[in-house]
């Protein structure tokens, strides 16, 4: 049995025309051999009466603090509802299909609720309902804990589920269908000239979806590196080929990308942070106050990124609606911090950087002739980041985009 995972986003179902587009693709699947298994998320977006935001603002509005597991509860709804109206849609076109939620497509996690981890899949239920050639449609982003409590994935958590099955099910490939027709070297509402990747490394697009860009979760990209199953990115409208996502050098045609070639991959930017910076005083047992710093962070819920700790100041950011938090956190502790709001955080990506001379020089060259001032900087084998204003966030895209001419 040759197994397909396809999994649409909530502007895939979001009216009849858009579904009736998503059934077709279904039906070229079976048509080409495969058994299906269709993953969906909630239908539309925030302010569509079924999407996710709009059911948390439906009770927000009423009591801010919901507790989290009904506040599960309530979310598992938007994707059973969409679930329910693509098996209606299926069977409307003679296609035997059949809903499963999470739980009852095996997906086991821990009670996290909100944000809970996959502890594993058991896929027989699934298994059976392909064997008696049905098309088994799954709702993304939720899953159940050993005693029955349904829980979510957290955001991004439909891709999550998509790969998670695919993984357990040794999909040939597992197709991630948006309303874009791939992987690209920028955000193209940013970039006019940015590119559609015809490939991509697992590593590369994980890189690039921890520093913003939106097309995948980079936890589903991780999932689905574990056995090296395909991952194609593509568009629910079009008949475009997408982005492959693989370690595995296919057989590509003359002009396409070159995994090994690109130095630069993509651009990928995350906006609205705050710069957050702390003078250790030379009188300070400066590795207490280090642990202090952190660990305050920590205790009260507060992610920290961008770290740079130095001999005499510790750097770091936090997303802009949560500085004010950090800033009493920190005053409270003792320290005196300096926070500038209103940041953006751009990164570089791709395995090519590494080793090779001259990339760093030629992104603050880019960003000097464009009058962009970097506030911090950061560099990995795979990636390098600079922090600046928001305001100068969008030329400081679109100047290293022609800069290491990724719309070429």
């Amino acid at each position: 049995m040759r197994i397909l995972v396809q999994k649409f986003g909530g502007t895939s179902l979001a009216n009849p025309e858009r579904r009736a587009q998503v059934a077709a693709k279904v039906s070229e699947a079976i048509n080409q051999g495969f058994s299906p298994v269709v993953v969906v998320s909630a239908i539309g977006r925030s302010g569509d009466p079924y999407a996710t935001d709009t059911l948390i603002k439906m009770v927000s509005s009423i009591y801010s603090e919901v507790p989290k597991r009904e506040m599960d509860l309530l979310l598992s709804c938007g994707e059973i509802i969409s679930g329910s109206i693509m098996v209606s849609t299926l069977q409307g076109l003679g296609l035997e299909a059949v809903l499963l939620t999470g739980g009852q497509a095996g997906i086991i996690t821990n009670s996290s609720f909100g944000d809970a981890r996959i502890v594993r899949i058991e896929p027989e239920n699934i298994l059976e309902q392909l064997k008696e050639g049905k098309v088994v449609v799954i709702t993304g982003f939720q899953g159940m804990t050993e005693n029955g409590q349904i829980t979510t994935l957290g955001r991004g958590g439909s891709d999550t589920t998509a790969c998670s099955i695919g993984v357990a099910l040794n999909a040939e490939a597992i197709d991630i269908y948006t309303d874009v027709e791939g992987i690209m070297t920028a955000d193209p509402r940013i970039v006019q000239d940015a590119k559609i990747l015809d490939v991509i490394t697992y590593n590369d697009i994980c890189h690039l979806a921890h520093q913003g860009a939106k097309v995948i979760h980079p936890r589903a990209v991780e999932i689905a590196m574990q056995k090296n199953i395909p991952l194609r990115v593509k568009c629910t409208f079009s008949d475009a080929p997408g982005t492959l996502v693989t370690n595995v050098q296919p057989d590509l045609a003359e002009g396409s990308d070159m995994i090994g070639d690109r130095i630069i991959t993509g651009i990928a930017h995350t906006p609205n942070v705050t710069q957050i910076k702390i003078h250790v005083q030379e009188e300070e047992n400066k590795p207490k106050a280090i642990t202090k710093i952190f660990k305050g962070m920590a205790l009260a819920d507060i992610s920290v990124d961008f770290i740079s700790v130095q001999p005499e100041t510790v750097l770091y950011t936090v997303r802009d609606e949560l500085a004010k938090k950090a800033v009493n956190i920190l005053k409270n502790l003792g320290f005196n911090p300096e926070s500038a709001p209103g940041c953006a955080k751009i990164a570089l990506v791709g395995g090519g950087i590494a080793d090779v001379p001259g990339v760093m020089a030629n992104m603050a060259e880019a960003l000097a002739e464009s009058g962009i001032e970097i506030l911090q900087s950061a560099d990995s084998h795979t990636t390098i980041w600079v922090l600046v204003k928001k305001e100068h966030m969008v030329p400081a895209v679109q100047s290293l985009h022609k800069k290491f001419e990724l719309g070429i």
